[in-house]
């Protein structure tokens, strides 16, 4: 069979592999869809991972139905629609350095078990959503790691697929008011679409004002000016204007939970915010959520559809690559699978 593989630096291409043989503890999944990754492009610039250099699989964001079941799983039958957790792989993260990549019609689960490397999905939800669930675990851990629950006013930066996803997270658990900030006008669209109670485009209005007028504000520190009564602010977007457009807003105690790659440093001033007293917090993977979002997908699948931008066949996966991975070219490209469209 054929799966997107990098082969070098800046190239990957649609080549032949072997099947992964399944054995008696194993369940064997055909593709329907698989999204593609910002991380993609990554790697296939760098030409693979270590120790795969050169020959990398890409494709960790799955969504497929059951066709082989090995006579010791439990939990799964041929035909279950299943989502996957690539970083429970046992020969290595899926799409990610690991032995298989999921750009391809076939992935094994070895030694597989149900709410650890897989989980049975509705047959109604479509493949291209359900093939976000990896993503959205991402956003959803950056939501608990928030804080965020019932009554929260909330902004979050960037309404790329992270940001959307998590807008539609911290309404999930209760947030009272949720703003997204972009500089994208469709972007903007899209985060209204999937529940954003408001929108910013930073790039035409002051982003502090404005969350003073959505979310009311609260006095400064010893005659400082006034802040916003944000309670949390998500950085989804990876740029050093949201931190300091955050923390000059940012209450007493706010949170600020950065779930974005920031690719240079970022400069505080720590004699600055010492008197607020600021909650600065780190949001990397999905510890528990690759599972738990899969829930707030079932629920929402209207909404997370609007995440997808692009849908292309598997025969194309090489420019589902190029376009997924330029930056503004496309919001969310998922690739699908012949026998996978509804």
């Amino acid at each position: 069979m054929k799966s997107l593989v990098v082969t070098g630096p800046g190239v990957a291409e649609l080549v032949e592999v072997e099947r992964p043989a399944a054995g008696p503890a194993d369940v064997v999944v055909a593709v329907r869809a698989c999204g593609i990754c910002g991380s993609d492009g990554l790697y296939t610039r760098l030409g693979g991972i270590p120790p795969r250099q050169g020959s990398t699989p890409l494709g960790h964001e799955p969504a497929g139905e059951v066709i082989a079941v090995g006579a010791e799983v439990e939990g799964a039958r041929v035909g279950d629609h299943v989502v996957v957790n690539p970083m429970a792989a046992r020969d290595g993260i899926i799409g990610s350095g690991g032995a298989q990549g999921a750009i391809t019609p076939e992935i094994v689960l070895f030694a597989a078990k149900p709410g650890v490397h897989f989980r049975v999905i509705p047959d109604d939800l479509p493949w291209e959503v359900a093939a976000l669930n990896e993503p959205m675990a991402v956003a959803y851990h950056g939501v608990n790691r928030s804080g965020a629950g019932e009554g929260s006013k909330v902004v979050v930066f960037g309404a790329g697929p992270v940001g959307l996803g998590a807008a539609i997270g911290f309404k999930s658990k209760g947030a009272a008011h949720v703003v997204v900030v972009d500089v994208v006008p469709d972007r903007l669209e899209k985060a209204l679409l999937v529940g954003a109670d408001a929108v910013i485009d930073s790039s035409r209005e002051d982003v502090v004002a404005r969350l003073k007028e959505l979310h009311g504000e609260v006095p400064g520190f010893m005659g400082r000016p006034s802040r916003a009564a944000t309670d949390v602010y998500l950085d989804a977007a990876g740029a050093p204007a949201v931190i300091d457009t955050a923390l000059k807003a940012l209450r007493h105690r706010g949170v600020l939970t950065i779930v974005a790659v920031h690719k240079k440093p970022v400069e505080l001033d720590l004699q600055d915010l010492l008197t607020l007293e600021p909650d600065i917090r780190l949001s990397m993977g999905y510890p528990t959520e690759i599972f738990e979002v899969t829930d707030s997908i079932i629920e929402h699948a209207d909404k997370y559809a609007h995440i997808i931008s692009h849908r292309i066949p598997f025969a194309d996966a090489p420019e589902a690559l190029r376009l997924g991975t330029t930056p503004g070219a496309a919001d969310k490209v998922v690739v699908t699978f012949e026998g996978g469209e509804r």
